[in-house]
């Protein structure tokens, strides 16, 4: 669902006068620079990832799967400021769902608790546990996955069926094999997956350690292949850098539209006002180790950091340059002023989120029925990404691009719908 935006087309002769202070093309550059680096921090992020797993696989202990978890804590950190990516650039949209996919019948993987349920019309492969079975029926075919490999995951098992909900890569794949399900419910906690689950011999727990072990390997050499992949994407002539400086114009409404649509339908409806709808804690972004509010931050930070052109580096260099801000406050420093306000405020609400959750307020524990502190953080952040999209729509309007469609929730669009 698409809530439609046409522009006016009556001040473009403004923004043409900008564009000689702060060329459109000055914006682009700093785009992709920081789209570049954004996808180099995902993947120097999720190298350190794999070694913690291949540590793990080889030598399991406690302290082996708690590095692993940490590590995989860091690598949401820059990938989750690169979201704003999508939805305007069709390169990081086509490619998005095999690195950051949810929510997932985890049961495809790997064991799950008995309240889980097995399959159903909707999705037969639901309780797979390909771990557990080396081979097993896809469409009337007999799968040969006796050699867990990331081709297997990829080409085979990953949306099998044409289903969404069979993800079988990405972020979310590895953290269900790092944390198991949280069974907590509301109540706090996240997943306890026990580092035996990757031992040898007598010691493993839960049977087909091995396998497990092999899973996890896949799965994180598949992530940092498709990370290596999309930096490419973005370096000196690069298919999205080229696509993005192919038209001013339409590279201009490829920031707003990411910027808009990750707000609006994907943040403030699909990742937080849906779940609290529901009180579903299934329905938070990093459901098995209660890393959504740093999820639903960073996410934030993404959008800012698209606006004001500027990007601090995992190892706390900066990227920035000339930005969508210096054209709009060219144009009308009013709405620059205002957009950078609503920014702010939107950040400081998700902030606000991150630091409850970091003292112990989980962000499943946010969405139980009848918490009223919880949803007022979640609702201040949904109302702040709400208030800031009409603010990105005004910008649209300001520098005169025309016919912008930002993603749109039933949550916030038509919410009767959520229950029929």
């Amino acid at each position: 669902m698409f809530r439609s935006l046409l522009a006016s087309t009556a001040l473009v002769a403004a923004f043409s006068s900008v564009a000689d202070a702060q060329s459109a093309q000055d914006v682009l550059d700093t785009y992709a620079d920081i789209a570049e680096a954004k996808y180099e921090d995902s993947l120097i992020a999720a190298r350190r990832l794999q070694a913690a797993v291949d540590e793990l696989i080889a030598n399991p202990s406690a302290e082996a799967l708690q590095a692993a978890r940490a590590a995989w804590i860091a690598a949401r950190v820059p990938y989750q400021q690169s979201e704003v990516y999508r939805f305007g650039n069709a390169i990081v949209d086509d490619w998005e769902g095999r690195v950051n996919a949810w929510p997932l019948d985890e049961g495809l993987i790997d064991y799950v608790g008995t309240s889980y349920g097995g399959p159903s019309d909707e999705n037969q492969l639901a309780a797979l546990n390909v771990i557990a079975n080396p081979q097993f029926t896809l469409s009337g075919q007999e799968v040969d996955a006796s050699q867990i490999t990331p081709e297997l995951l990829q080409d085979q098992l990953h949306e099998a069926d044409g289903i969404e909900a069979n993800v079988a890569t990405g972020y979310h794949a590895i953290e269900f094999l790092l944390w198991g399900q949280d069974n907590n419910g509301h109540d706090a906690g996240a997943g306890e997956r026990p580092w035996t689950d990757y031992a040898q011999g007598e010691d493993c727990t839960n049977d087909n350690c091995d396998r497990r072990g092999a899973y996890l390997s896949a799965a994180t050499s598949l992530l940092v292949s498709d990370l290596d992949w999309m930096a490419a994407q973005w370096a000196e002539d690069g298919a999205a850098r080229v696509a993005l400086m192919a038209d001013e114009t339409a590279g201009l409404s490829a920031i707003l539209t990411g910027m808009g649509s990750l707000s609006y339908g994907e943040q403030a409806g699909e990742r937080m006002r849906l779940g609290l709808m529901l009180n579903d804690p299934e329905e938070e972004h990093d459901c098995f180790s209660d890393n959504t509010h740093n999820s639903h931050y960073y996410d934030g930070l993404g959008v800012q950091s698209a606006y004001l052109g500027s990007y601090t580096r995992i190892d706390g260099t900066s990227v920035s340059g000339a930005s969508l801000s210096d054209l709009v406050s060219a144009a009308e420093p009013a709405l620059d002023a205002e957009m950078r306000l609503r920014l702010y405020e939107t950040m400081h609400a998700l902030g606000q989120i991150k630091t409850a959750a970091e003292a112990g307020f989980a962000y499943d524990q946010m969405l139980e029925r009848g918490n009223a502190g919880g949803e007022a953080l979640i609702m201040a952040g949904v109302n702040g990404l709400i208030a800031q999209t009409q603010s990105i729509e005004r910008v649209v309007v300001a520098l005169g691009l025309d016919g912008i469609a930002f993603e749109g929730s039933d949550s916030l669009d038509d919410p009767s719908a959520v229950f029929q």
